[in-house]
């Protein structure tokens, strides 16, 4: 069996990957992108990606392909049809980060609801050195108890984000943007009072038609003035003109980003020009990866692949 990794780290470099070696050759490269893809997969028996587009252009020239495994949850950049077609087994991994995307979600929320930022610079700077008295809190602050948290996505990390906010006393509710929810532990609401109510909103859904651009100007402007937005979904759920536009204007009081539009940040990105992290907080798609997440990641796809070889579908999304 001769097996490619085609983007070794997506895993981590600080992850140990050897676990493949006892399935057969093993060649490993550090990142892989469309141009590359075709040559690097012709010989391969089993791939492992995780956003290397991988369909007929890329894979038509590569006749031993049996298994593609997924290093994510994920699956857009497989076209499942071709690989159906040809007999190809696509995995994926699913509920290796919830913990770690909960604790993001949360993370950004009270650092944004602290104004941690100001206080940490505050005190760096010299200005509490330099006081007579013992505290400072000229920024406002709130606590979470008593808020109402509004989530859009009651998936599995939806679902763990709503146990964590109720364990700070916020009263939590719901939408359902595919309106197919079976969850009955939380309140469900429609889309406008979720966006009226809601102190916090976290957004944990998938992208589809129907939340594509879901937060956009006219979503934003019935929020009030003191809501905290985090996504940790899709970039593309929100529209990013309109979060610069609502911002700069103080229509909401902070948002924290784990995913944008383009990844990485496009140097023309209208947020790159808000600087206060009191207001905005960025960071680089990484809620997922912590090192319990993606060594738990690795370990769940050699599974796949173990049962794949005892002719079993564990995880396998294009049956």
């Amino acid at each position: 069996m001769k097996l490619v990794i085609l983007e070794r780290n997506s895993a981590g470099t600080d992850v140990d990957v050897s676990c493949f070696e006892k399935f057969g050759e093993v060649t490993c490269y550090p990142n892989t992108v469309a141009a590359n893809t075709a040559e690097r997969v012709k010989d391969a028996d089993i791939i492992l990606a995780n956003k290397a587009p991988l369909n007929e252009s890329t894979l038509k020239d590569a006749p031993n392909v049996k298994l593609i495994c997924l290093l994510a949850t994920g699956f857009d950049n497989v076209d499942l049809a071709y690989c159906r077609s040809r007999g190809i087994k696509v995995t994926n991994v699913i509920n290796y980060c919830t913990s770690t995307v909960a604790q993001h979600t949360l993370l950004l929320a009270l650092a944004l609801s602290e104004k941690i930022a100001f206080y940490d610079d505050y005190v760096k700077s010299g200005a509490y050195s330099a006081q007579d008295r013992f505290s400072n809190f000229d920024r406002t602050f709130y606590d979470l108890e008593g808020k109402t948290w509004g989530i859009i996505g009651m998936g599995t990390i939806g679902r763990r984000v709503a146990g964590l906010a109720q364990a700070f006393g916020c009263r939590v509710i719901f939408y359902s943007a595919s309106g197919k929810s079976t969850c009955t532990d939380y309140e469900r609401v429609e889309f406008d009072t979720l966006l009226q109510e809601s102190d916090i909103l976290s957004l944990h859904c998938p992208l589809s038609d129907r939340t594509r651009g879901l937060i956009n100007k006219d979503a934003l402007s019935k929020m009030k003035e003191t809501a905290i937005l985090v996504n940790v979904a899709r970039g593309p759920v929100v529209d990013t003109q309109a979060l610069y536009d609502a911002l700069v204007a103080d229509q909401i009081s902070g948002v924290g980003l784990d995913v944008l539009e383009q990844e990485p940040m496009a140097k023309d990105n209208p947020l790159a020009q808000i600087k206060d992290s009191t207001k905005l907080i960025i960071t680089p798609h990484m809620a997922w990866a912590s090192l319990e997440s993606r060594t738990h990641l690795v370990e769940e796809v050699a599974k796949n692949i173990e049962a794949f070889l005892a002719g079993e579908n564990r995880n396998v999304v294009n049956l």
